[in-house]
């Protein structure tokens, strides 16, 4: 086993923080066998950083520059500078709504982490629950993927089944769909940290022990 203290771990949000707050809970619980050191957010006033603060984990905003989608290159070297000097070996990212370029990526290579709510390849993008409705998809998901510099392109790690039903609504898919994440999420990164993870062909990563987390 991992010994949690030696793993140092910084968060990225955007939002309301219900990943993260799973993450850092199985953190304090033992789950995954690492500590948050950090968390940042492109965003003044996001959630993730009140329940940050209320855990006791340091956080802060950092504005992200001119770009909609993406970081501007200073604000990049802002966030790896941040994250370095707290002593970061992993990022997870927890609902960051921006892509991560290769000043960013190449200061922590292979461990930069992300999920989102569908099964991937199928559905990237914002709002994947609304698309999976709107397709008609009878089954969609949650992945848990590495991060490149495209949009969800990165290796998969770990992916779970969500059943769309005849009555879904957009709020009550996405609900179910957050559920798994909560479960999903801390278990394929346990996987990761404890090499676990293994990659496969070029299909990327799978959780070893063959958990879907569902």
């Amino acid at each position: 086993m991992v010994d949690a203290a030696d793993i140092r771990l910084g968060v990225l949000g955007s939002g309301k923080g219900t990943n993260f707050a799973a993450l850092a809970d199985a953190c304090m619980a033992g789950r995954v066998p690492a500590r948050i050191a950090l968390v940042l957010s492109d965003v003044a006033g996001a959630g993730i950083l009140d329940l940050a603060a209320g855990r006791g984990i340091p956080s802060m905003h950092i504005p992200p520059g001119r770009f909609r989608t993406r970081l501007e290159e200073s604000a990049e070297a802002a966030y790896v500078e941040a994250l370095r000097a707290a002593g970061v070996e992993w990022v997870v990212l927890a609902g960051f709504m921006r892509i991560l370029k290769g000043v960013f990526l190449r200061a922590f290579p292979g461990r930069v982490v992300n999920i989102h709510p569908s099964l991937l390849p199928s559905f990237p993008g914002l709002e994947s629950w609304k698309q999976a409705l709107e397709y008609g998809v009878k089954v969609t998901g949650v992945t848990v993927h590495l991060v490149d510099e495209g949009m969800d392109t990165g290796p998969i790690v770990a992916q779970a089944a969500v059943p769309v039903r005849e009555d879904d609504t957009p709020a009550t898919l996405h609900a179910r769909i957050q559920a798994v994440e909560h479960t999903l999420y801390p278990e394929a990164l346990t996987a990761l940290l404890e090499g676990r993870a293994r990659w496969v062909a070029r299909r990327g990563p799978v959780l070893a022990t063959g958990s879907s987390g569902s």
